[in-house]
């Protein structure tokens, strides 16, 4: 219980500027302490917690009546009881408040305030995942926030988001049949409220606890032909084709160099060695992890004649050019994706039955099925990721036998456009 040594108000206001005594005790740490050159008198409370002396300000006099001032020191010696420091209590009043008004300001300027969901997956987005993934694949996910979540959870303090609350957002991508866009966006936000919990802005993920309660993703394999009679007639279509020539060309090479389209379209002639038939694709454009762009070895694709003669035919119209398929409106960019689609569709042949990624998944099928080629060679030569050391080495060093592999291919193809009866390849 503290000691009052002060009388009352009726004593402090008969304190005059100049008075010779520095403070008045209160007793339990309690005093004002006086400003002998004039001003306003302060009231402080010294007290020690931790093993540290410390001291409180609790106001000035006269705005602080000694009644009050005593109501606050009492409140601070009870959360001293309590093992809490009454500085700490105070700076984080202090904290919330500049918070709360910094968050006023920016969402009157319609940006998100600190701590917020859309605050704390932009800082995600430029701190973490700009630094891991390709700078598509981080646009893509920064508008995929834009678009589905910002609108629902932007605003909201990422601490107080639960799953349901996260689930009804999700709801609203199922509801217009993106489903595989649905868990992107689960995946990506699980990400932010991880990030977020590192640091210390909220204490759980809630979208793993979405795990079962969503739509799943029906698996669809892009169209491809993989029968060796219609995959002649497809290539008899290829060869026939009216339209531009540099497409004719994109269709053939797409069954010949079995690279990935967005691979194909950025194709320059600065990669192409007619003479040594031979691609090489730089590591940045490959379909790789961040680190493989930047650090991983480059895609040789070896030239098989068929391929050397299409490129050979081609280089007149675009070798004065960067790029191998350059747009038809000007030569600063490539072809557009959709160019080989479309062709196709002239072709008659619909997103259910053929696609220009179809052409790898018709070589990988075709390639093992009929020829009988190793597996391991023909993921190389697709450039999928080989997980263990071997095959990564084995990658890098069976050049000769790539170069075999698309020889062989580039025959087999030639035979079943003929019109070839090609049996499967049986083996020893």
């Amino acid at each position: 219980m503290a000691k009052h040594l002060i009388p009352g108000d009726t004593t402090l206001k008969g304190i005059k500027p100049g008075d010779a005594r520095k403070r008045l005790s209160d007793g339990d740490g309690l005093y004002l302490l006086l400003f002998v050159k004039g001003g306003a008198h302060g009231w402080r409370l010294d007290y020690a917690h931790g093993g540290k002396r410390k001291t409180l300000s609790l106001g000035t006099y006269p705005d602080t009546s000694l009644s009050l001032a005593r109501k606050k020191a009492d409140e601070a010696r009870k959360l001293l009881s309590e093992g809490t420091d009454p500085s700490d209590v105070r700076k984080a009043g202090k904290a919330a408040i500049e918070a709360k008004v910094e968050a006023d300001k920016l969402a009157a300027e319609g940006k998100p305030g600190p701590g917020t969901f859309e605050f704390v997956a932009r800082d995600w987005l430029a701190t973490v995942h700009q630094a891991k993934v390709s700078p598509a694949h981080a646009e893509r996910t920064q508008v995929r926030f834009e678009k589905d979540v910002f609108p629902w959870l932007g605003r909201r303090p990422i601490g107080e988001i639960d799953a349901p609350e996260l689930l009804q957002c999700l709801r609203h991508i199922e509801a217009r049949g993106a489903i595989e866009t649905a868990h992107r966006a689960k995946d990506a936000s699980g990400q932010v409220f991880r990030y977020a919990v590192a640091q210390g802005l909220c204490q759980r993920n809630p979208a793993a606890d979405l795990r079962d309660a969503m739509r799943p993703v029906e698996s669809r394999h892009l169209a491809a032909i993989v029968d060796p009679v219609q995959a002649g007639e497809l290539l008899r279509n290829a060869m026939g084709y009216q339209g531009q020539p540099v497409t004719r060309a994109a269709l053939l090479l797409s069954a010949l160099l079995l690279l990935r389209p967005g691979e194909l379209r950025h194709m320059e002639w600065a990669e192409v060695n007619l003479d040594d038939a031979i691609v090489t694709i730089p590591g940045e454009r490959m379909k790789r992890k961040k680190q493989d762009k930047a650090d991983g070895p480059p895609h040789h694709v070896p030239l098989a004649p068929q391929a050397v003669a299409i490129l050979r035919e081609l280089q007149p119209l675009t070798g004065h050019g960067r790029y191998v398929f350059p747009a038809m409106t000007t030569g600063e960019r490539c072809m557009s994706e959709n160019t080989v689609r479309s062709a196709l569709r002239r072709l008659g042949y619909g997103n259910d039955d053929m696609t220009a990624h179809g052409f790898r998944a018709m070589a990988r099928t075709m390639m093992a099925e009929r020829l009988g080629i190793a597996p391991e060679v023909i993921e190389a030569q697709l450039a999928h990721a080989v997980p263990d050391a071997l095959g990564r080495a084995y990658n890098r060093t069976q050049y000769l036998d790539q170069r075999r592999v698309m020889t062989q291919w580039a025959d087999y193809l030639d035979r079943l456009r003929k019109g070839a009866d090609v049996l499967p390849f049986k083996a020893a």
